[in-house]
């Protein structure tokens, strides 16, 4: 709960910005931009992901959605990287947990990990395997969407779709965001620093080369990462409980760039382009992540900025009667407003014989796992009230 106390205005914040990217932003004409593996191509595709959604199973299909209508695979890729780890919201979170060395590695090393990420496919691309992936997913197209962005903010239908699009924002990202909290707050408490110390060679110093440290964290970090079945937005409290217990910057960056890298986000892209290309894709993000967060490490090193003091979880997670008790009140107001636009939008919508609420099918695992975490939250919740 300190935890989403902390964090609560942040994310109303970025799914607000979010959601007016979404909704006035015409995202036809860049598509069709990214057909080729150029410098153009992938920069575009940065910007197309850094004002798309943080969820990560929402970026994986929406990357889906961009190699169908013929994005260059490199340009897929890049995309998947920065609506992942380039969003505002996210930044915002990094900033509030971790500090500002954190939030400015975030960008550059995204930048950075892209870079790599596309040189590697360029020098290693499997055409074979690209062209039967492409195959598979090019009966699924769909038309997107154009329109007058200049006429859709000045109407009232257009806010009433960013009030939709937030609530669909958090529809997709309230479960991995209550998962990872809640891993977090068990993991704070319950796993000592011990064990953080022999998974990371935290007290090797002066017995390893310290290149050989730094690689040892940017090796195992996306393995850590991976373990926990954790998104983007969900995985920065626990980075925050890794920078408490000594984690090398190297280790700590390379988990934070690992939320693409856990089990259920590589069975996704399984699903969409096929075994052999979804092991390719993980194979390529976790080297470009670990020269990434190596060089990130020492480059903030050589600069001296490289982050020495860690925040204390007690510390980022108090109640207490500061800004954060301000700005949690007035983004409050906030989401009344924007349910209220969602409201508006349904009721055009149902009104209209447009109602396009669906039911689900069926309990999954994961939403058995939400449903306990909820229980065990709201169980500890009142036992530290009483």
């Amino acid at each position: 709960m300190g935890f989403f106390w902390k964090s609560g205005w942040a994310f109303v914040l970025g799914y607000i910005i979010s959601s007016m990217i979404q909704a006035f932003v015409p995202k036809k004409k860049l598509t069709q931009q990214m057909g080729k593996g150029n410098v153009k191509s992938i920069s575009l595709s940065t910007l197309f992901g850094s004002i798309s959604s943080s969820c990560s199973f929402a970026a994986l299909a929406a990357a889906r959605s961009l190699f169908q209508k013929g994005a260059h695979f490199i340009s897929t890729v890049a995309f998947m990287f920065a609506s992942t780890n380039l969003v505002i919201e996210l930044g915002i979170l990094i900033f509030i947990f971790l500090g500002w060395q954190f939030i400015v590695a975030e960008v550059i090393g995204g930048l950075i990990l892209i870079t790599i990420s596309g040189l590697i496919i360029k020098l290693t691309s499997p055409k074979k395997w690209i062209k039967a992936a492409r195959e598979k997913v090019e009966d699924e197209s769909a038309e997107e969407e154009d329109f007058d962005w200049k006429e859709r903010i000045k109407s009232k239908e257009g806010w009433f779709l960013v009030g939709k699009k937030f609530v669909m924002e958090w529809k997709m990202a309230w479960e991995d965001i209550l998962i990872g909290f809640t891993i977090a707050g068990f993991v704070s408490v319950l796993v000592p620093q011990s064990f953080w110390e022999a998974i990371f060679l935290n007290g090797m110093q002066g017995e390893l080369p310290d290149f050989v440290i730094r690689l040892e964290n940017a090796l195992v970090a996306p393995f850590v990462a991976a373990a926990t079945f954790i998104g983007s937005m969900g995985n920065i409290p626990l980075a925050t409980v890794l920078n408490e217990n000594g984690i090398l910057f190297a280790g700590l960056m390379g988990f934070i760039y690992s939320d693409l890298m856990v089990p259920p986000l590589v069975n996704m892209n399984r699903k969409y382009y096929g075994t052999r290309i979804a092991l390719y894709i993980a194979g390529v993000m976790y080297v470009s992540i670990v020269i990434t967060a190596l060089i990130l490490n020492y480059s903030f090193d050589l600069l001296g900025v490289l982050p020495e003091g860690s925040r204390k979880v007690k510390e980022v997670t108090q109640f207490k009667i500061d800004y954060t008790f301000y700005f949690n009140i007035v983004f409050a107001a906030f989401t009344a407003l924007m349910l209220y636009f969602n409201f508006r939008t349904k009721k055009m919508e149902t009104d209209g014989g447009h109602d396009h609420e669906h039911g689900g099918g069926g309990i999954s695992f994961k939403r058995v796992v939400v449903y306990t975490f909820v229980l065990i939250v709201g169980i500890g919740l009142v036992i530290f009230l009483l």
